[in-house]
Protein backbone atom coordinates (compact mmCIF):
# COMPACT_ATOMS: atom_id res chain seq x y z
CA UNK A 1 0.00 0.00 0.00
CA UNK A 2 1.10 3.53 -1.15
CA UNK A 3 1.60 6.08 1.44
CA UNK A 4 -0.95 8.94 1.12
CA UNK A 5 -0.01 11.16 -1.53
CA UNK A 6 1.70 8.57 -3.33
CA UNK A 7 2.23 6.10 -6.44
CA UNK A 8 1.81 2.13 -5.22
CA UNK A 9 4.54 0.26 -6.38
CA UNK A 10 2.45 -1.45 -8.00
CA UNK A 11 1.19 1.59 -10.24
CA UNK A 12 4.80 2.45 -11.23
CA UNK A 13 5.64 -1.25 -12.08
CA UNK A 14 2.60 -1.24 -14.47
CA UNK A 15 3.78 1.86 -16.02
CA UNK A 16 7.06 1.27 -16.70
CA UNK A 17 6.65 -2.16 -18.18
CA UNK A 18 4.68 -0.37 -21.13
CA UNK A 19 6.51 0.90 -23.85
CA UNK A 20 5.81 4.54 -24.60
CA UNK A 21 5.40 3.53 -28.48
CA UNK A 22 2.52 1.94 -27.33
CA UNK A 23 0.81 5.03 -25.10
CA UNK A 24 -1.58 6.96 -26.58
CA UNK A 25 -0.65 10.93 -25.88
CA UNK A 26 -3.13 11.01 -22.98
CA UNK A 27 -1.31 7.90 -20.88
CA UNK A 28 1.90 9.79 -21.64
CA UNK A 29 1.21 12.69 -20.58
CA UNK A 30 -1.23 11.31 -17.72
CA UNK A 31 2.49 9.07 -16.54
CA UNK A 32 4.57 12.03 -16.64
CA UNK A 33 1.81 14.12 -14.38
CA UNK A 34 1.46 10.94 -11.78
CA UNK A 35 5.32 11.02 -11.99
CA UNK A 36 6.05 14.44 -11.04
CA UNK A 37 3.25 14.32 -8.91
CA UNK A 38 4.90 11.27 -6.61
CA UNK A 39 8.29 13.11 -6.54
CA UNK A 40 7.09 16.23 -5.03
CA UNK A 41 5.01 14.07 -2.56
CA UNK A 42 8.37 12.13 -1.66
CA UNK A 43 10.56 15.41 -1.23
CA UNK A 44 8.00 16.54 0.94
CA UNK A 45 7.33 13.97 3.27
CA UNK A 46 9.81 13.30 5.72
CA UNK A 47 11.60 9.61 5.67
CA UNK A 48 10.62 9.24 9.13
CA UNK A 49 6.95 9.26 8.01
CA UNK A 50 7.42 6.91 5.47
CA UNK A 51 6.63 2.98 4.91
CA UNK A 52 9.42 0.68 4.63
CA UNK A 53 7.89 -0.13 1.45
CA UNK A 54 7.49 3.51 0.39
CA UNK A 55 11.83 4.34 1.41
CA UNK A 56 12.48 1.35 -0.93
CA UNK A 57 10.84 2.53 -3.71
CA UNK A 58 11.94 6.17 -3.82
CA UNK A 59 15.31 4.75 -3.56
CA UNK A 60 15.38 2.79 -6.06
CA UNK A 61 13.20 5.45 -8.31
CA UNK A 62 15.97 8.31 -7.62
CA UNK A 63 12.97 9.55 -5.30
CA UNK A 64 15.07 9.46 -1.61
CA UNK A 65 15.56 12.26 0.80
CA UNK A 66 17.16 10.25 3.33
CA UNK A 67 18.82 12.06 5.94
CA UNK A 68 17.68 15.24 4.65
CA UNK A 69 14.39 17.41 6.26
CA UNK A 70 11.39 17.33 3.75
CA UNK A 71 10.96 20.78 2.10
CA UNK A 72 8.11 21.76 4.45
CA UNK A 73 10.38 21.53 7.23
CA UNK A 74 13.10 23.10 6.06
CA UNK A 75 10.46 26.40 5.24
CA UNK A 76 9.52 26.03 9.38
CA UNK A 77 13.18 26.37 9.83
CA UNK A 78 13.74 29.24 7.61
CA UNK A 79 10.70 31.17 9.05
CA UNK A 80 11.94 30.51 13.01
CA UNK A 81 8.91 27.75 13.74
CA UNK A 82 11.52 24.85 13.59
CA UNK A 83 12.63 24.60 17.01
CA UNK A 84 16.46 24.13 16.49
CA UNK A 85 18.27 25.39 13.62
CA UNK A 86 19.90 23.64 11.50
Amino acid sequence: MADTGRQSMTDKAATSMKPESQKSMTEQAGDKVKGMSDSVASTLQPQSEKSTTQKAGDTVSGNSNEGQESLAEKAKHAVGLGGAEK
